[in-house]
């Protein structure tokens, strides 16, 4: 023969609720680890059973004198159960304000999205001040062993085109810092949107790299 599989805590719990519904009457702890093998629940775990069913205020408790006495009425479940239910529909009606929030902030952003012709045109001006940066490192390359004023004078434009650069950079960031702080809950679509104008993960301020001098004219 199989062994008789025992009661799940809800079983459990029923159990001893169905006690108090039965007798409508008051129990010291000591009355319910009695009747509780009578409905198959074991003394040892009765204790826990009515913990767990006055956490959940399906059970009360009341000290009168030393002793402590519990009790439960079917109307007392039916309070919970209306109760339980009153919490669910406002948790409901919150999520469904929330959502349609983060809905019309969606939609605002993507509005700011259309209308991007002055982000277009920073990235677009970065790309070229970057583009001539590197142009003139390269010619600042070829004329270091050459006249040293001409030097000067690409090293001074080279400088001129990196501080624009990163102010421009600078700009961006602060940009995006402003969007994440203001649409937190927008923070996958803000990321696709970088991603889709080229302000990707290795999206950084330039370095400015220092030119060979020894071979400069003395």
């Amino acid at each position: 023969m199989s062994k008789k599989r025992g009661l799940s805590l809800d079983e459990k719990r029923e159990k001893m609720l169905q006690i108090f519904y039965d007798s409508q009457d008051f129990f010291l702890l000591k009355e319910l680890e009695k009747s509780g093998p009578k409905k198959g629940v074991i003394s040892q775990s009765v204790k826990d059973v009515i913990q767990s069913l006055v956490d959940d205020d399906l059970v009360f408790k009341d000290k009168i004198g030393t002793s402590v006495y519990f009790w439960s009425l079917p109307s007392s479940a039916g309070n919970q159960l209306r109760n339980v239910n009153s919490r669910l529909e406002s948790d409901l009606k919150s999520s469904k304000k929330r959502h349609a929030e983060l809905v019309e902030q969606c939609n605002a952003l993507k509005k700011g999205r259309e209308d991007s012709d002055e982000r277009d045109e920073a990235l677009a001006d970065l790309k070229a001040i970057e583009l001539k940066y590197n142009e003139l490192k390269d010619e600042m390359a070829q004329y270091a062993d050459n006249d040293p004023a001409a030097f000067e004078a690409m090293k001074k434009a080279i400088e001129v085109a990196h501080t624009a650069a990163n102010r421009w950079t600078d700009n961006i960031f602060t940009v995006r810092q402003w969007c994440s702080n203001n649409f937190p809950q927008a923070k996958e679509q803000l990321e696709n949107l970088y991603n889709e104008i080229g302000i990707t993960e290795d999206f950084d301020y330039i370095e400015m790299t220092p030119a060979p001098l020894s071979s400069v004219i003395d």
